[in-house]
């Protein structure tokens, strides 16, 4: 099973995202509502996530400066980037996301990218 990791600032996206992905069969393992708290939450991953859901722009820390420093942490770490600031699309890919939504999205649309990785990852392993 696909472990998801969520980061969003909106806590009713959170729940939304946890409904949708969970009813589809992924495990959610946690949320966070800002780059720094995501950063210190994935530290503390006993197991770490498959994937991460990542907005970008956030309080204290954003999604792109939160991504680079999961990377330094696991760089076979899978990031979807969902956001309205479609500005820093070419540069959350360059980076390291494997894709990037541009909010508002259709949730067949992340479903699809998800199990997308999760093929490509069963393939990996």
């Amino acid at each position: 099973m696909i472990t998801i990791f969520i980061v969003d600032d909106d806590q009713s996206l959170q729940r939304l995202y946890r409904l949708i992905l969970n009813e589809a069969g992924f495990e959610i393992l946690d949320t966070a509502i800002n780059g720094k708290d995501a950063i210190e939450k994935y530290n503390k991953f006993e197991v770490k996530p498959d994937l991460i859901l990542m907005d970008h722009r956030m309080p204290i820390k954003n999604g792109l400066d939160a991504m680079i420093k999961i990377l330094e942490i696991n760089n076979q770490v899978k990031i979807i980037f969902a956001s309205a600031d479609t500005t820093i699309k070419k540069k959350a890919i360059s980076l390291g996301a494997c894709a990037f939504l541009d909010k508002p999205f259709k949730m067949t649309e992340l479903l699809r990218i998800i199990q997308h990785i999760a093929k490509e990852t069963i393939i990996e392993q």
